[in-house]
């Protein structure tokens, strides 16, 4: 345990890349949006105002989970730390980073509940059909979206460590192809109403279920890859 929380060290060697740059990214579209929304604000608008910034550090997060990998698993292997160890402690790291963005999404959101929406009706945490389900369901499901996105990165890096750009990009291409001959049969079949049921009835809960299980099988993905990776 000690060797692993050695490597969350590592990781953490530059905290910028995983704490201030996507704290960053979050208070500066935090800002936009609040400007913005003054600004209609000013011309007379009284319906409330939802924006969807708050999912901005996200996208970040695909290459912080990408360079975790690059950047530091050659690292990791000169001081002879197992691949295992490597592994455990870039999830755990990206886990406290995914936990911080996590509890400042629910106490954004219950400021934004309690003063209706910054006194302007601006929404930037509390969306509702996020908040349907409680603060809880909302900060879990930030949680376990925010770690689907970094194992995404964290995956494509291994392919691409273990055998290049073209075959990850032909994976790329396959399950693209896949997720195509999906929508297709769906709309062949005219069961998009079913669909989209289905996705309202399940609620946060449900989602977050789906986004947990793709994070799993991404992570263990990377885990069997990362095995026979050489740096």
């Amino acid at each position: 345990m000690s060797r692993t929380l050695n490597v969350v060290r590592m990781q953490l060697a530059n905290r910028e890349t995983f704490v201030w740059v996507p704290l960053l990214i979050l208070g500066s579209s935090f800002v936009i949006s609040l400007i913005i929304w003054g600004i209609i604000a000013a011309g007379g608008v009284t319906t409330n105002m939802y924006g969807g910034g708050a999912q901005a550090p996200l996208w970040y997060f695909i290459a912080v989970g990408a360079q975790a990998l690059t950047l530091t698993f050659p690292f990791s292997q000169a001081l002879s730390v197992t691949r295992r160890e490597f592994f455990l402690g870039t999830m755990l790291t990206a886990a406290l980073t995914a936990g911080i963005l996590a509890l400042i999404f629910v106490v954004g959101g219950l400021i934004e509940i309690a003063t209706n929406g910054w006194g302007i009706g601006g929404y930037f945490f509390a969306l509702d059909w996020l908040w349907a389900s409680g603060p809880l369901a909302a900060g879990l499901f930030f949680f376990t979206l925010t770690m689907m996105v970094f194992t995404l990165g964290f995956w494509a890096a291994t392919v691409y460590k273990r055998w290049g750009s073209f075959r990850l990009t032909l994976i790329l291409v396959g399950i693209a192809l896949v997720l195509l001959a999906a929508i297709w049969l769906i709309t062949v079949t005219r069961s998009w109403p079913e669909v989209m049921g289905f996705i309202v009835e399940s609620g946060v809960w449900g989602l977050t279920v789906v986004l947990a299980v793709i994070t799993i099988a991404q992570a263990l993905g990377s885990a069997a890859v990362l095995r026979k990776t050489t740096v």
